[in-house]
C-alpha cells in the first residue's frame, strides 16, 4: 500500500484529502470529534510538509441534496481549534467558489469544502456521473490522500475514481487502520477473543464465518444474541429476532465445537416491559426470558450482570481482543452496564485490545474512556468488518 512517503516532495503541492469526518450532530454541535481528532496526524504531516490541503468529507446521508443541517461547517470550526489555525471553509464542492479559494490558497493552509454527498454524483451507481464528479474534484489538486478509513469499504467517486486520476496514497490514519487490523489476522497472540455486539446478526455473518477459523472464543451480546439463543431452541419473547438467519447460526454453533472454538452467550439478560429508558426491567436467566414478570412481551435490551461479569474476566485474561458492538441499548443508562463492563475490560488487558469503531467507539467515548485507554480505536466498524472478513476493499485497492 502506498503511503504519503511515497508522494515524494509535497512542499507547495495541492493535496486533496478525502477524510472520514461524518461526526454526530445535535443542535449543530458535535457531540463526538473522535473521527475530526483522528484526522489531526495526516493534516499535520501535510501542513509540515508545505502542502496546501483541501479536505474533503461527507456527512449523513442527504441524499445528492443540500441539508442545512448536515453542513460541514462544525466540522471546520472544530478543525480551527484543535490545529490551532484559521480553517478555512467554502459551501461548494466544485463549483467556482472552490475553485477561486483553492487557487488562493498557500503552504501549510487547510480548506474543508461542503458535504460531498450534496452531490449525487458522488455515491451515485452509475460509472460515468461518478467519474465525471471525480474529475471536477480532481482539477483541484496535483495529489490525492485517502485517509477516511471509515469510507474505504465504498465505491464512491472520492474515495476510489479520484484515486485513478491523481498520484494517490494512504494517509497517516489508514495506514495505522491496516497495521492494527493485520495484527488481528496474521498470527494473533493467544489467547484471541472478538466480542461482537449490536443489533443483528446479519451484519456480522461474514466476519463470525471468517473468525471461526483464527480465534479461540467469540463473545455474543447485543441484539444479535437472540438469534442465537432461539437457534438453542430458546424462547426469546419478544427480543429483536432474526428467523430467516437461525438455520446458519446453527451451522456456526457446529462448526465452532467442530473446530474448538467457545461461542459464549450470556446467561443472564436485562428484560424490559418495552422499548424506552424508564421501562420497567428484570435480570432473568438466558433460558428463561419468556418466564420475566413481562411474558411474552419482554424485550432483553442488555446482558446481565452475571454475563458482564464473566465476559469481563475472559477479556482481561486474554492477549489479543477484537470488539464490535455494544452488549446492549447503551444509550439508555438501564441497559448500558454490560457494554460498559465490556469496556472497562478492554482497557486492562495485557496485549492488543482493538475497538472496532460505530457504536463501540461513540459508546467508549460516551462512558468517558479516552483513546489513549485502547491499543487503537478503529474510526470504520463496517471497514473494519469487512478487512477481518477478507474482502477487497475497493478504496485500499486503488492505493495498492
Amino acid at each position: 500500500m502506498r503511503t504519503l512517503s511515497d508522494l515524494g516532495a509535497l512542499q507547495g503541492k495541492t493535496v486533496l484529502l478525502r477524510a472520514d469526518l461524518n461526526v454526530p450532530l445535535k443542535d449543530g454541535k458535535i457531540t463526538d470529534d473522535g473521527r475530526v481528532r483522528a484526522a489531526l496526524g495526516t493534516i499535520n504531516e501535510l501542513r509540515e510538509s508545505g502542502a496546501k490541503i483541501v479536505v474533503i468529507s461527507h456527512l449523513g446521508r442527504p441524499a445528492g441534496k443540500v441539508v442545512d443541517g448536515l453542513s460541514l461547517t462544525p466540522v471546520a470550526q472544530r478543525l480551527t481549534e484543535l490545529l490551532e489555525v484559521d480553517v478555512r471553509f467554502v459551501a461548494d464542492t466544485v463549483g467556482q467558489q472552490a475553485q477561486e479559494v483553492v487557487a488562493e490558497l498557500t503552504e501549510g493552509d487547510v480548506l474543508v469544502l461542503e458535504n460531498l454527498r450534496f452531490n449525487a454524483a458522488e455515491t451515485s451507481k452509475n460509472a460515468q456521473e461518478r467519474a465525471e464528479f471525480a474529475a471536477q474534484l480532481a482539477a483541484l489538486a496535483n495529489v490525492f490522500v485517502l485517509d477516511g478509513f471509515g469510507v474505504v469499504h465504498r465505491e464512491q467517486a472520492s474515495v476510489t475514481d479520484v484515486a485513478r486520476l491523481l498520484p494517490a496514497a494512504a494517509g497517516r490514519l489508514v495506514a495505522t487502520e491496516v497495521e492494527m487490523l493485520k495484527k488481528l489476522i496474521d498470527e494473533p497472540e493467544r489467547p484471541y477473543i472478538v466480542v461482537l455486539g449490536g443489533s443483528k446478526v446479519s451484519d456480522k455473518l461474514g466476519v463470525i464465518d471468517r473468525l471461526l477459523d483464527s480465534v479461540d472464543t467469540l463473545l455474543i451480546g447485543g441484539g444479535m444474541v437472540f438469534t442465537f439463543l432461539k437457534a438453542k431452541g430458546y424462547d426469546v419473547a419478544a427480543s429483536l429476532l432474526e428467523s430467516d438467519q437461525l438455520d446458519t447460526v446453527r451451522e456456526y454453533l457446529s462448526r465452532a465445537a467442530e473446530k474448538g472454538v467457545e461461542i459464549v452467550l450470556p446467561s443472564d439478560i436485562v428484560v424490559a416491559q418495552r422499548f424506552a429508558a424508564d421501562s420497567p426491567f428484570a435480570v432473568v436467566s438466558s433460558a428463561k426470558i419468556a418466564e420475566s414478570k413481562f411474558g411474552d412481551n419482554g424485550i432483553g435490551l442488555d446482558i446481565g450482570p452475571e454475563s458482564a461479569r464473566d465476559f469481563a474476566e475472559r477479556i482481561v485474561a486474554a492477549k489479543t481482543v477484537f470488539w464490535n458492538g455494544p452488549m446492549g441499548v447503551f444509550e439508555m443508562p438501564a441497559f448500558a452496564q454490560g457494554t460498559k463492563t465490556v469496556a472497562q475490560a478492554l482497557t486492562k488487558v495485557q496485549g492488543v485490545a482493538v475497538v472496532g469503531g460505530g457504536d463501540s467507539a461513540a459508546a467508549v467515548r460516551e462512558f468517558g474512556f479516552s483513546d489513549a485507554d485502547f491499543t487503537h480505536i478503529s474510526t470504520g466498524g463496517g471497514a473494519s468488518l469487512e478487512f477481518l472478513e477478507g474482502k477487497k476493499l475497493p478504496g485500499l485497492e486503488e492505493i495498492a
